[in-house]
């Protein structure tokens, strides 16, 4: 038993020292004999050189490298003329094209992410075709009465190319979340404004599946960078249509004031109010309150109130600052930071407030100041 677990021992030894950890890239470009192909890493934070060949008589040529996990690379011969690779350790990749029109002819076998980015540039590029053709099209026929009909007719195309192959793509990601190839998926465009994808869940779940198995690596930090940037667009977004809603939002905020009576925002409607988030403890809003109490107290008689809402969780200090800082309008919170009138509200710093109208509406935002005072001077005049 000894003898044979020694000899899986080196057995084992040996299969992990002749293991391959190189790849090759190597291929033949019809027409290509003589002139140079360059190949190379694709980094975002640097660059690094390009390794260069002279494709050969018969247009071969060949490069060797090394990766520890799949890696993008650009096989370019100008920069209109290139194509993307997504190669793994020890494969070996064979690409056949031509040289005159390498992008769109090209094929190649011994890696499996390549081909996949192949095949996704290859359905990209028919649909984006078929919609070039509609585009040209209503071009030439727009002001023709005649082409009515047909132009509706290519509009409903053209939106079916369109959505079908997103459909396509965002499964296909669906599908692959771990791929390194959803990366490069995910930022298809039609346009410069417009992704194929627009998705916020599915780029969510691969850049998050993604960041899991290659933390390091570029792309992906990139992708995962970028998704909790359109995270937090989206919840603005979301926040602001809200906000623009009468009777939804602006939010209702139902706090207890400093006597524990609880105060409601929207009982204020007939009213221009200020609704100001802030802290005790933070020197900031400290230094905010006294000017907010000589503008209270010149505007407070002419339909102006001020709804100061409170994040703190030490209610002595709470109390100490509204007496110290002669704070006289409504002042509530929870003594928990008032999370859900914080949340409600996106408050991300401090003081913060928001100056709503007789309605609720917004009009003004984060008004300190001689600002504050400009405004209701002009509101009241």
């Amino acid at each position: 038993m000894k003898k044979a677990f020694y000899f899986l021992i080196v057995l084992s030894v040996l299969f992990a020292c002749g293991k391959k950890t190189n790849f090759t890239i190597s291929g033949q470009l019809d027409g290509g004999a003589g002139k140079t192909i360059y190949f190379n890493r694709i980094l975002i934070s640097n660059k690094l050189p390009a390794d260069s060949v002279k494709l050969d008589k018969e247009g071969k040529f060949e490069f060797k490298g090394s990766t520890s996990s799949p890696a993008f690379y650009l096989l370019k011969l100008s920069n209109n003329s290139f194509v993307t690779l997504l190669v793994d350790s020890a494969e070996d990749a064979y690409v056949k094209g031509s040289y005159k029109n390498f992008t769109r002819d090209y094929k190649i076998k011994g890696s499996i992410g390549s081909e996949i980015l192949l095949d996704l540039d290859n359905r990209f590029a028919a649909a984006k075709s078929q919609i070039d053709s509609l585009r040209k099209l209503y071009d030439l026929h727009k002001n023709d009465p005649l082409f009515a009909s047909k132009i509706e007719e290519w509009n409903a195309y053209y939106n079916v190319v369109k959505t079908d192959h997103s459909i396509y793509v965002t499964s296909f990601i669906k599908r692959n979340p771990f791929s390194l190839a959803s990366v490069y998926a995910l930022y298809q465009k039609w346009d410069d404004n417009t992704f194929v994808v627009n998705d916020l869940q599915t780029m969510k779940t691969a850049a998050s599946a993604l960041f899991s198995v290659y933390p390091k690596n570029e792309q992906v930090i990139a992708l995962y960078n970028n998704t909790l940037q359109f995270v937090k667009e989206e919840q603005n977004r979301r926040l602001s249509s809200i906000l623009k809603e009468r009777a939804v939002n602006t939010p209702n905020i139902v706090l207890p004031d400093a006597d524990g009576r609880e105060r409601s925002l929207w009982s204020l409607q007939g009213k221009y109010v200020l609704v100001h988030f802030w802290s005790a403890k933070d020197r900031a809003s400290r230094i905010v309150n006294p000017v907010l109490s000589e503008i209270y107290n010149k505007f407070k008689n002419r339909g102006f109130e001020i709804f100061m809402v409170s994040v703190d969780n030490d209610r002595a200090a709470w109390m100490d600052a509204i007496a110290s800082d002669n704070l006289s309008c409504i002042n509530v919170g929870d003594m928990k930071g008032s999370f859900q009138a914080v949340t409600n509200y996106n408050i991300q710093e401090l003081p913060f407030n928001y100056l709503l109208d007789k309605e609720g509406n917004i009009i003004g935002r984060n008004l300190k100041g001689p600002a504050l005072n400009q405004t209701l001077s002009k509101i009241f005049k």
